[in-house]
């Protein structure tokens, strides 16, 4: 099958040689919840309408990457540019079975034996996308949460934090589990009492979770991101049982310097200074949310 034609301006890999914290010990049973795996044309295809053209992130390369920095588990998210084609997710999700979980990126309707496929590989939620072209938006927000219910799953979401203003009551009302990404890729610039971010903080304390990652997005000063320390310790104020992190590798959409994941991590003590506090973040949070089992 041939790439479509596609002018989305390439972007680099990950920092070579990741490694863990130096400011912390990392938790037994820590997981990061939000990477991905991406394959190349024509194996695996991109999207069209993707917004960048990212290299390869291959299985193994992921799995060096846990190990080097200390994560007993991982959770893999279908990439945008791969769209519904979940076929590279899943195959590293059937090779790793225990150490691993996955959030789909699906069409609807999903025929009843691809759902059992799914559930057996390990995926526990699914992913909509209005960020980045090749996703799932939100035209079909509630029929997505009928069936996040009917299989225990949850829901996670890709999106502006302006446009939780408007979603938040929608979000309300889905009676399944949400997550939002990123802290809904917030540029710390507009400030703590920005309208969006005051409406993350409400949903949480409502009972929504969030991921403290990708603070490179976020930051307006650049590394090491300290601008973003007052902002995610609010969000872990609001929800603290609700909070879990992400390194975001391979750092797709990314062209500013390029970031160690133990640098990431490092970040994570100042964001949750408390090591009971962060640990739960890293394990038991986790855990929760994505059935690894008791932290």
């Amino acid at each position: 099958m041939a790439e479509p034609q596609n002018t989305a301006p390439a972007c680099p890999g990950p920092a070579p040689g990741p490694h863990g914290p130096r400011r912390f010990a990392v938790p037994a049973g820590a997981v990061d919840t939000h990477a991905h795996v991406i394959g190349l044309p024509p194996a695996y295809p991109f999207v069209e309408g993707r917004s960048y053209t990212p290299p390869a992130a291959t299985p193994d390369d992921y799995i060096a990457m846990l190990d080097a920095t200390g994560m007993a588990h991982g959770v893999l998210v279908q990439v945008s540019v791969h769209g519904t084609d979940n076929r590279l997710m899943l195959e590293t999700l059937t090779e790793h079975r225990q150490r691993l979980r996955g959030i789909a990126v699906l069409p609807l309707p999903v025929p009843e034996r691809e759902l059992a496929a799914l559930q057996e590989a390990g995926v526990v939620g699914m992913r909509l996308n209005i960020l980045y072209g090749g996703g799932v938006g939100l035209e079909r927000l509630e029929d997505y949460a009928a069936l996040a219910r009917e299989l225990g799953w949850h829901l996670q979401f890709l999106v502006d934090a302006r446009d939780l203003v408007a979603l938040a009551p929608r979000l309300g009302r889905l009676g399944v589990p949400f997550v939002i990404d990123h802290w809904g890729h917030f540029p710390v610039s507009r400030g703590l009492s920005d309208p969006g971010f005051q409406t993350l903080l409400s949903l949480l304390r409502d009972g929504g979770w969030v991921k403290l990652s990708g603070a490179y997005r976020n930051s307006v000063a650049g590394p090491p991101y300290a601008d973003t320390i007052p902002f995610a310790r609010a969000l872990h104020a609001a929800a603290p049982d609700r909070c879990v992190w992400g390194s975001d590798w391979p750092h797709v959409a990314h062209w500013g310097p390029m970031m160690n994941v133990g640098a990431l991590l490092d970040l994570l003590a100042d964001w949750v200074p408390d090591e009971a506090a962060r640990n739960r973040v890293l394990v038991q949070n986790a855990h929760r949310l994505y059935g690894f089992g008791a932290g």
